[in-house]
This record gives C-alpha cells, sequence and structure tokens, in this order.
C-alpha cells in the first residue's frame, strides 16, 4: 500500500512528498499538468523559505533579497531581514527544481487527477489508488477540499492577482511594495535582467489599467515584456478545517488569506514538513494545530494590512505610518520572514 498519496504536483505537493520520502515513506504524487507548471505568483521566496528548501536537498539560481521596502509617491519604508536571504526566483525555475528533487528521492509521478475519494480507518482511496494517508495540495480552490465538505463561505469583496515580467535589470535587491489608494504592486527581481511585477486589488481590470495606478514604476519598466500576463483569485479562501479522516489539507488548500505579504511559497514548505512530522508521529490530529501555530502571525498581520487597506482612506496611511515607526515596520518584517 502506498503510505501518502498527493493529489497535487505543485511546490506544496511536491515538498510533502519529498519529506515523506525522506523519511522512508513510499510517496506518490497525482498531478495532471506537465513539469515545470507556470502560475501567477509573486516569486519571492522568504529566508525561512530558503532555509526549508536547503533542508530538502535544492538549491536554485535567482536573485538574493535582503529586504521589503514599500513605497507610495510621497513616503518609502523599509527592512533588512535578520536572518539570511531571501530569492527571488522564477515560479517554473522553483517547480522544475522541486520535480527534480521528487525524482531524485523516489517518488513516483502519475499524470491524471484524483476525484472521489473513499476512506476508512485504516485507508484512502482516491484517483484509483489506496494509501494510508492522502495530502489535498491541489491549490488554492482545491476540487477536493470542495468534495470533502470543507470550504466556508467568503467574507468580503475578493481579491485578484496578475503577473508580467519586464526585461530589464533590477534596480533593487529588496522586494518593492508599491501603494496605492486602490491596490499595490509587488516588484520582485528573478533575474539579472528579468523583473517581475505583480499587482493586486480588489478591482477586476486589465494588468496595464492596474498598473497605471503607480506611474513612478511604470516609468521605471522600460524594458519590453517578458512573459504573458497571468491571474489568479480570488484570494481569500476560508477553510472549515485541514484534517478530514485520513486526508489532510497543505499549501494553498489549507486556506489562504491574501498575497500581500509575500509568503505563500514559505508557508507551502513549512505546512508540508508540518503535515508529514504529524503522519510519522502517528498523529494526525496535531496538524490542525500544528498548522494555526505556523501560520498565525502571517494570518494576523496580512489580516490587519487588508482590513487597513480595504477603504482608500486609510491604505494611503499604511506607507507613512510605515516611515514613521521604522522599528515597528522592520519587528513586522522580522515576524514574517
Amino acid at each position: 500500500m502506498i503510505d501518502v498519496l498527493v493529489a497535487g504536483g505543485g511546490p506544496a505537493g511536491l515538498a510533502t512528498a519529498i519529506r515523506a520520502a525522506l523519511a522512508g515513506l513510499d510517496s506518490v504524487v497525482v498531478e495532471p499538468r506537465a513539469a515545470p507548471v507556470d502560475k501567477a505568483c509573486g516569486e519571492g521566496v522568504m529566508p525561512a523559505g530558503v532555509a526549508a528548501l536547503r533542508d530538502l536537498g535544492i538549491g536554485l539560481q535567482g536573485r538574493e533579497l535582503h529586504g521589503i521596502r514599500y513605497l507610495d509617491r510621497a513616503y518609502r519604508a523599509e527592512a533588512r531581514f535578520r536572518e539570511g536571504t531571501g530569492l527571488g526566483v522564477r515560479r517554473t525555475v522553483l517547480h522544475a527544481a522541486l520535480h527534480r528533487r521528487a525524482r531524485e528521492v523516489g517518488v513516483r509521478m502519475i499524470d491524471g487527477r484524483i476525484g472521489v475519494v473513499h476512506q476508512d480507518a485504516d485507508s484512502v482511496t482516491a484517483g484509483g489508488l489506496t494509501a494510508r494517508w492522502l495530502i489535498a495540495a491541489d491549490g488554492l480552490h482545491s476540487p477536493l477540499r470542495r468534495r470533502l465538505g470543507l470550504d466556508l463561505p467568503a467574507r468580503g469583496p475578493g481579491r485578484y492577482g496578475l503577473r508580467r515580467h519586464y526585461r530589464c535589470a533590477p534596480w533593487t535587491d529588496f522586494v518593492e511594495v508599491h501603494w496605492s489608494r486602490y491596490g499595490e504592486a509587488y516588484v520582485t527581481p528573478v533575474g539579472d535582467d528579468l523583473v517581475g511585477v505583480a499587482v493586486l486589488s480588489h478591482s477586476r481590470q486589465g494588468y496595464d489599467a492596474h498598473l497605471a495606478g503607480f506611474p513612478a514604476l511604470s516609468a521605471a519598466l522600460r524594458g519590453p515584456y517578458a512573459s504573458a500576463v497571468r491571474g489568479a483569485g480570488p484570494l481569500r479562501q476560508r477553510v472549515r478545517r485541514r484534517v478530514a479522516g485520513r486526508v489532510l489539507l497543505v499549501g494553498d488548500a489549507a486556506g489562504y488569506v491574501d498575497a500581500l505579504t509575500g509568503e505563500g511559497i514559505a508557508l507551502a514548505l513549512a505546512t508540508a514538513g508540518a503535515a508529514v512530522r504529524c503522519l510519522l508521529a502517528g498523529r494526525p490530529e496535531d496538524y490542525e494545530r500544528a498548522w494555526a501555530a505556523l501560520t498565525r502571525r502571517h494570518r494576523l498581520l496580512t489580516g490587519a494590512l487588508l482590513t487597513a487597506s480595504r477603504s482608500p482612506h486609510t491604505a494611503r496611511l499604511i506607507v507613512p505610518a510605515a516611515a514613521r515607526m521604522p522599528s515597528v515596520f522592520a519587528a513586522a518584517v522580522h515576524a514574517l520572514q
């Protein structure tokens, strides 16, 4: 019997399978798309995520990131990472490295989708395969989560993200977050001549219309487009719980607040490790508590920023407040790294 069956071959699913295989468990990943898979992503990996990748035996080529910088038309606030450096890396490069490492440690890959799930006290059967445990790592809008009845209704207006790359030399070794009254633009250097720019907003309009709200940033992006626009959303996903019998939810499938603080990859890797540790201990029920502890600071800080950014009147105060209280801003960046 398979020990760990993973639905979804993105970063969260592959990291889970690698962790399980390194612990001596037979791991199988079911994914319909060929690697590497591109998707809308800020492409900045926080220092904790870089350390987690290294622990998995994965080294990546990219651009070192040394901190976070907030900007609006009049103010600027920045804080350096205290523990290590982050990494700006193309999503396709990250996915290819995880896929390659999974193969190296003996993870089996199956082309397909997980449909109906049947489980009993000792096993779970899905996609024609039977395993001791099933990990749902099938993304933000997880079909498995929905089939298991674990979705909760959304609250408030949805937020959406769009990303494009520009062929130009990076001008910073920070992740820059440009703020306006109606959204944010995230600038991540991902190569020596490549910059990724993601825009987030409640407003659903085209990428260029969003970018026009950041004239200083638009002026800096003089290079040609290097990728098509990719989108994602609505970002907020509420989940009843992350354990349903012998099924555990990992990564974005386990619930998502927003991309505002850029921790998606680091949290995916952390929750993958927590899930495997709970299975190895024979206590899958502990995963709910572990997930809550790992994501608490992210959920609190991201939620607070989202609340402040919801109104144009309070959104315009975020960067000035960060600039006037640099120690508070530095503490927040340190808490999230």
